[in-house]
């Protein structure tokens, strides 16, 4: 008798019981592969990997579980409403009666994501979990061309980069941003909400190509899907600061691309408006603002949002009445450009830095229609410009590269900008994701970092080419004016008494080591002896090793073998960023030799 053989009418065990094929799935719930596929992606189901495919290796698998949890759903009997009724649209169009098929198509039916949304996220701190995927695509629609062969809408274009403006408005007027990355790939941003740290992706503001290997039709099913989901995330965090939302925008300022900073106007009006009005407050006065509010709101529907960037958040950064309990990473975010003005260049990434800078407590403006302050605003400490040439340039602020924003942001202290001038080649920037220690090769510019963040925290930033000791001389301090003779004399007058304390204790200390040198000589001499009776320790490890393997699965031998070779890979990979570092110096070292020569 075989080994795997059933007899009819016997119940099925094992993996043939809990697992289908993505054809039997399909013919089980008598429903077509295109909306298999959106029934799986708005109840969260994905295919599993069984240890042992009965089918063979060549299907896709899925838990029975999981199919009887779709075949229950009564969503899936209104998706089959809607197939009859484009079926019947179809029909009426085929008949070439027109009238009909518009008639039907105004009446057709649609299904709303708000019980996707409840069924798979029960709290809010779920819906922030599960937020990365969602922010990512959302920000990647919103920066592609509207196509309609893709079915990619102008309107759902705009209605992605209305949600990321709220999100990005929400998360820099609360200081919830704390580490950014610019990659190959795009931008990498890092926010904290709710304890929760969520991390997504948007692309470089470029005119982006469309592939044809690419199925859009699944990836607008997720967009359908995380778009209500980012609709629920807004509202709710809009209203913990106790704010309207959508919010209600100024129609001039989205004519000139400025549509974050009409949030930020919006989020100010709404701040202000949260204050206790007076009873005398008459009620003609609420009539007419309720009138203004819905002629606004009306402008705003009548108004079509550019498809250009970029906006600015100057306001954000307002205190505002509502109490909102901050944590200390949120204080330390808040206060890192304070008192700080930046104006921007017109060949810098501006959307990025209009988030950016005013999320860690900066005034940031811009060159065009709609800025708060022009260039030639003399209180502007910092312009961020990417030319190595400029028209007119102002004595009073500093002319930096973008990165020096980015690299600010992930050391958390204010870096020196002379590296970061324009024309120069600016410092490697560092991924903030990545640590260096665990990765076993930290490059020099981190460590730098390193020394300027302790040197922040004892107040006391070292000038460049000064070390400690410098900086411990009363004579350097002396002559470089920050104390007076009087207090000079003081600090050298302690700094010898303490140089005469220190030799003391160096001669007591060194007395002490001379006596225990001399036991450590007798002792030696009696270990010498013990030594050389006992085995040797390397081949006691390779024993107990070899031991330990002989008694693992063959699973855990695997695994195990597994983790020695990222091991050495890993190790490998640091000899080479060495090996790379080594010639890097080399080059340049025979580089000065030769202009010296």
């Amino acid at each position: 008798m075989p080994k795997h053989y059933r007899p009819p009418g016997k119940k099925k065990e094992g993996n043939a019981a809990r697992y289908v094929t993505r054809s039997q799935a399909v013919k089980s719930l008598q429903v077509n592969l295109s909306l298999f596929r959106k029934l799986c992606i708005l109840k969260g189901i994905f295919p599993r990997e069984p240890k042992k495919k009965v089918q063979g290796n060549h299907h896709t698998y899925y838990h029975t579980k999981d199919i009887a949890f779709i075949q229950h759903d009564p969503m899936l009997e209104k998706f089959r409403e809607i197939r009859a009724y484009q079926k019947k649209i179809k029909k009426a169009k085929a008949k070439k009666n027109e009238e009909l098929a518009r008639s039907l198509k105004s009446r057709e039916p649609h299904v709303k994501m708000d019980k996707f949304i409840r069924d798979r996220y029960p709290t809010f701190i779920d819906a922030i979990r599960d937020l990365d995927d969602a922010l990512s695509m959302v920000h990647l629609f919103a920066a592609l061309p509207a196509i309609d062969r893709l079915k990619i809408g102008a309107e759902r274009t705009h209605n992605c980069r209305r949600l990321c403006h709220a999100w990005q408005a929400y998360i820099s007027r609360t200081h919830k941003l704390r580490k950014v990355f610019i990659s190959v790939k795009g931008i990498y941003y890092q926010a904290e909400v709710e304890g929760q740290k969520i991390l997504w992706l948007t692309p470089h503001p470029l005119q982006q190509v469309l592939t044809e290997d690419v199925d859009f039709d699944v990836m607008l099913t997720f967009l359908e899907f995380y778009e209500t989901l980012l609709g629920f995330v807004n509202f709710t965090l809009y209203h913990s600061i106790n704010l309207k939302y959508p919010p209600i925008l100024d129609p001039l300022l989205e004519a000139v691309a400025a549509d974050l900073y009409a949030l930020s106007r919006y989020i100010d009006a709404g701040s202000r408006a949260s204050l206790p009005e007076p009873q005398t407050a008459s009620s003609s006065r609420s009539e007419q603002e309720a009138q203004e509010e819905s002629e606004l709101r009306l402008a705003q529907l009548q108004h079509q949002l550019p498809t250009n960037e970029p906006g600015a958040l100057m306001h954000l950064v307002q205190d505002t009445t509502s109490e909102v309990e901050e944590d200390e990473d949120t204080r330390e975010c808040k206060k890192l450009f304070q008192n700080m003005k930046f104006f921007l260049g017109r060949e810098v990434p501006r959307e990025s830095l209009l988030f950016v800078i005013p999320a860690f407590g900066g005034v940031v403006s811009w060159e065009g229609d709609g800025a708060p302050f022009k260039e030639a605003d003399s209180s502007i400490t910092h312009q961020i410009v990417d030319r190595p040439t400029q028209g007119h340039m102002y004595l009073s602020r500093d002319y930096i590269q973008p990165q020096w924003v980015y690299d600010c942001v992930n050391a958390r202290i204010i870096l020196p900008t002379e590296p970061y001038m324009v024309g120069r080649v600016p410092p490697p920037h560092l991924s903030p994701f990545v640590d260096d220690e665990a990765e076993g090769y930290v490059p020099d510019y981190a460590k730098t970092i390193k020394q300027l963040q302790a040197a922040a925290r004892n107040d006391v930033l070292p000038l460049p080419g000064v070390g400690k000791d410098d900086l411990d001389d009363p004579q350097n301090l002396l002559a470089e004016g920050y104390i007076n003779r009087t207090e000079a004399n003081e600090a050298a007058e302690k700094k010898r008494k303490m140089m005469l304390y220190e030799k003391q204790y160096h001669n007591e200390l060194k007395m002490e080591i001379q006596v225990d040198l001399n036991i450590n000589e007798q002792n030696s001499k009696e270990m010498d002896l013990k030594e050389e009776s006992l085995p040797d320790m390397e081949q006691i490890v390779k024993d107990s090793d070899a031991h330990s393997k002989a008694l693992m699965s063959r699973r855990e031998r695997g695994l195990y073998e597994a983790i020695k070779i990222g091991k050495e890979r890993k190790k490998a990979h640091v000899e080479k960023l060495k090996e790379r570092k080594r010639n890097i110096q080399e080059a340049q070292k025979s580089d000065k030799k030769q202009k010296r020569a």
